[in-house]
Parts: C-alpha cells; structure tokens; sequence
C-alpha cells in the first residue's frame, strides 16, 4: 500500500537552491545544517560527552554531515535506517602557492580534483568558494560567487587539428585559469583578495581549502522545462534528497513511533577514494552510530544487534542512457530521465546492491508509489563505484546502491530529468519510515 507523496516539483525547484547555495563541500554541509536545525535537529560536538536524549540530532566535520533522529520508542539496540550520499564533486582546486602568471597574465595555479571532463571547464566564468582556516583556530566559510576566473581555450586557428584529432588537454599546462592582467607576480595576491571579500586581514589566514565553481545558475531546461541543467547534481542532488527525506520523517506526527533510528550520512572525497577522516572509508559513520547506541545506555551487544539489523541506501548518479552513444550501454539496461530512480548493480561489487537489497528497495518505491529502473554497466565498459561498497564492508552494514539517472556525469554542469529528484526523496522517505 502507497503512501502519500510528501514531494513533488517543488522539491526540483528547491534542489536549484540548494545547488547554488553549495559551490563546496563544506556549504552543502552547512546548507544541510541549516535545513535541519528548521527541522529541529540540534548540533553535538565530538568532542562532548553525548546523553541519550530523543530528537533530532547531526555532527558536522569539515565537508562532511551525520545526522540522526532518535524517536521515543527507540531502545539501546533499535537498528538504523541510513541514507548516504557525497558532499564532493571534480573541479579545479588551488594549489598552496596559488600566484602565477606569464605573457602579462595573472594566473592561479590549480590542482585537479576528482575526474572532471575537462573540456567542460574550458570558458566557462568561474568563482572561488570553500573555507578559510584561521590564525585563532577558526574556520570562515567563502564564496566569490561571481565572474573571477576563466580557463581560455586556444583559438581554433592555432589548432587546426582539433576537429578532426580532438582535444587534447595537459592538467598541468592547459587547465589553469586566468583572473586578470599584470607583469609581476606576487606571491600572497589571491589569499589577499579573497581574505578582503571576508573583511580579514591576509595574516588572518593560515590556511585555505579553495576550489573553482561556474557561476552559471541551474536552470530549467526544454520545450517543457521537463528537464534541469545545473552544477554539481553528482551527486548534490543525492545530499539534497536526503536531507529532504530525514527531515520530513523526523516532523512527522508518527516520528516517535518509529521501529528504526533514521540517518543522513553525507560524506566527502568520494572521487578520490573516500579514504579520509571525512571520507567513506574513515571512521566517522560507525563512531556516531555507536556513540548513540551507548549513549542510550546500550552494551557493545546492543551495538552489534543494531548493527546487524541495520540497512543504508547509498544513493549516488548514475548514467541514463545517452541518445547519441547509446551503444556504450548495456542493451537491455536503458535508464531514461523521468522514469524514476535506479537501483544499481554489479556483481562484481562495484555496487553494494544484491537481491535482498532490491527487494527492500523495489518495498520503498511499491510504498512511496514511484517507478524504478534497473542499470547495469555493459561488459565491455569499466563500472565506477560508490560509497556503498565501503559503507559495506567497513561496518558490515546491509547496503543497496541506488540513485537518479542523468547526463554529462562529471560535466561542469550535468542534465537530469524534473521528476526523477522527487521521486527519490518520495522512495527515501518510504525507507526511513520502515
């Protein structure tokens, strides 16, 4: 039996919010935050002793958010229901000595993030965003969200090749992007400018996490704006979802009849392996689930019975079958914008997803009344990975892989179908209600 859809368009249109609002992983996290302190939710340091109080509660750590609902039927070994997704996404990211320049040109030197198609970064106007660490141990979120910088791609004319050879590009020597004219290069220029548009001294900074974004809005996109065009959707769009999705079970007049604790686990450097203290693959999921369970006054037996009764849905992007490349596809798996999330398989475990895990998946959307697809890779195509696999093993966590179809993966700006988001938050919610 379906319940009633708690989203629908609306949520789309949010998710461009929340899009624009999170050029870093430290503002999706923060944005998330924001949201479920509305919500009710209240921060816990990691560094406190925790008490085993019911309520919305979240840790945040770097780019990185945990976030837990604890109804007043919970006991010490109620198992968890958890929705993860990742708060990174591939970009440009500067460098320590970020000052260069040639030929009368101020550059910044950058370092490539993750698996970006470069060629989408390629004269597009871009701003600067992430966080400053400063000299009293604080950190400053920034964002320049404007037209700073651009990396210039050579005229055709001095590459008559690249239409028939393609384009080539060098990390180091093609990709780092101009912010302005002048001879001299002075080392502390941008640290300087950027410490100025936070009204900080520059001997303020002492360290910085930094990173490109374009500063091109989402938008809607076709005939019948049936489609939306932004940054970031790998997999932001996931982090969104979820958030939604916690926040409307925990506000939910029946949230403290719940037979499961549900869990927002966003975590960052998915692209680079999740092996972090922010990561996947660090300890922060299992240390906050297990602190909870013996806060509640719960015993390591407690925690090993919660645990294995436990379920995480890893939602992540996945590819809709391309028009133009359809051939790259598996034949019988053609996921399509607008038809609903994806359950994604591998049995090579590139995903963590089995059929246990389908049936719990296909029991969400049955309930939430939303289609899903099925994608596979095809044999002959190397398949990506997730943070569900990880999740898996490192916790012993039952994980099944899922997400929302789309185009351009890894693109500057990426392409899914208006429907599909809030059909994922509609299936989320069915899961976190058990």
């Amino acid at each position: 039996m379906s319940t009633p859809a708690r989203f629908d368009r609306g949520h789309s249109e949010d998710l461009m919010t929340f899009l624009a609002a999170s050029p870093s992983p430290y503002h999706a996290v923060a944005t998330a935050a924001e949201r479920l302190e509305k919500a009710g939710f209240r921060q816990v340091q990691e560094t406190e002793a925790w008490d085993g109080s019911t309520g919305g509660k979240y840790v945040l750590r770097g780019g990185a958010i945990v976030a837990w609902y604890v109804p007043e039927s919970a006991t010490p070994h109620t198992p968890f229901r958890i929705v993860g997704a990742h708060t990174d996404s591939p970009n440009l990211r500067v460098k320590p000595r970020p000052d260069s320049g040639a030929h009368g040109w101020r550059q910044v030197a950058v370092e490539i993030y993750g698996g970006p198609l470069l060629n989408s970064w390629l004269d597009r106007d871009l701003g600067l965003a992430g966080r400053l660490s400063l000299r009293d141990g604080s950190t400053r979120l920034v964002n320049i969200d404007r037209a700073l910088l651009r990396v210039p791609q050579l005229a055709i004319h001095m590459d008559r090749g690249v239409v028939a050879d393609g384009l080539k590009l060098d990390k180091q020597k093609h990709m780092q992007p101009i912010w302005g004219l002048g001879d001299d290069v002075c080392d502390g220029d941008l640290i300087r400018f950027v410490a100025a548009e936070e009204g900080l001294a520059a001997d303020d900074v002492t360290g910085w996490d930094l990173m490109t974004h374009p500063v091109e809005a989402p938008s809607f996109l076709g005939r019948d704006r049936d489609l939306i065009a932004g940054p970031r959707m790998d997999n932001l769009l996931s982090v969104h979802a979820c958030t939604a999705a916690l926040a409307a079970v925990s506000t939910a007049d029946d949230a403290d009849s719940l037979a499961y604790i549900p869990v927002l686990a966003a975590f960052d450097h998915e692209e680079n392996g999740s092996q972090s203290d922010t990561g996947a693959d660090g300890p922060l999921l299992g240390g906050v689930l297990e602190r909870s369970v013996f806060a509640r006054g719960g015993s390591y037996e407690d925690r090993a019975r919660a645990f294995a009764g436990t379920v995480c849905l890893s939602s992540d992007t996945g590819h809709a079958v391309h028009p133009n490349y359809a051939e790259r596809h598996d034949p019988t798996h053609h996921p399509r914008a607008n038809g609903g999330p994806i359950l994604k398989v591998n049995v090579n475990n590139r995903y963590a997803t089995d059929g246990a895990g389908r049936a719990v998946f296909a029991a969400a959307c049955g309930k939430a009344g939303v289609p899903f697809q099925s994608f596979v890779s095809n044999n002959s195509m190397p398949c990506g990975t997730t943070i569900g696999p990880i999740t898996a093993a490192r916790h012993g966590i039952k994980t099944v892989d899922i997400g929302v179809a789309i185009l351009s993966m890894h693109s500057v700006r990426e392409l899914c179908g208006v429907d599909d988001p809030h059909m994922l938050a509609n299936a989320l919610v069915a899961f976190l209600e058990g």
